[in-house]
């Protein structure tokens, strides 16, 4: 077990250390170390695995602690609470997201059958994205619809950047005269972000109803090709 004294000293080695904009910090300010960071992500790793089969206000930092193999003191080195770990995990996750999704649409064609490819690329993106991140988006999804700001703005900037990307494509649709003048591309893309996101997290549901998963990622990926180029779906 990974003692309070092992944990300061993992923390003041190497601390130029950095990630993203800026260097990432534990909770009292300082710069993790090497070995710091990997306390760091493993005690996240073990609140992610945890989060898969307890509801995220049951979790403990004693038992996240115990399953990172150190101590309670430990893990307030690097989190105030059990919120700021799930927090700092949804960052990563709209971070990821944001590439996996939005690279999509802008680095892909959106002609004729190749346009159908991406919008089916998109459809398979946002089921594996939801499949991928299904425990952490259920937070998401119930700390936003509290009124948790925290966790609201960061459930926005995971679909905005994507959402903006889309209006994009559709924009350039509209100038080309595949779409009637008075279209708001940004409430296109709104709406279809919205049935992306509602249909992935909901795809159990559907398939409580024989609704299979080809014919919902069919669906969507003909909705989304429709929407944004204009016209019917090749055959």
């Amino acid at each position: 077990m990974t003692s309070v004294a092992d944990s300061e000293n993992d923390n003041a080695a190497d601390s130029a250390s950095s990630t993203g904009d800026g260097p990432l910090r534990a909770a009292d300010g300082r710069v993790p170390g090497r070995r710091g960071r990997a306390t760091r992500d493993r005690l996240t790793a073990c609140t992610l695995n945890m989060l898969q089969d307890t509801n995220y206000r049951d979790l403990k930092v004693v038992d996240i602690a115990r399953e990172a193999g150190t101590s309670p003191a430990t893990f307030y080195q690097y989190f105030p609470d059990v919120e700021s770990a799930i927090l700092a995990l949804a960052e990563e996750m709209a971070t990821d997201g944001n590439d996996r999704l939005t690279r999509i649409v802008r680095e892909s064609d959106w002609k004729g059958k190749k346009g159908y490819d991406t919008a089916e690329a998109i459809a398979d993106a946002y089921i594996q994205f939801w499949d991928d991140n299904a425990a952490l988006m259920r937070v998401l999804d119930l700390t936003s619809l509290e009124g948790d700001e925290r966790f609201r703005s960061i459930r926005v900037r995971l679909l905005n950047e994507f959402t903006i990307a889309l209006a994009g494509i559709v924009e350039e649709q509209r100038a080309a005269g595949k779409h009637p003048d008075d279209l708001d591309p940004m409430a296109v893309a709104g709406v279809l972000v919205s049935m992306l996101a509602h249909v992935a997290s909901h795809r159990s549901g559907f398939e409580g109803y024989d609704i299979q998963a080809d014919d919902l990622r069919r669906s969507m990926a003909r909705i989304v090709f429709t929407s944004v180029c204009g016209t019917k779906p090749p055959r």
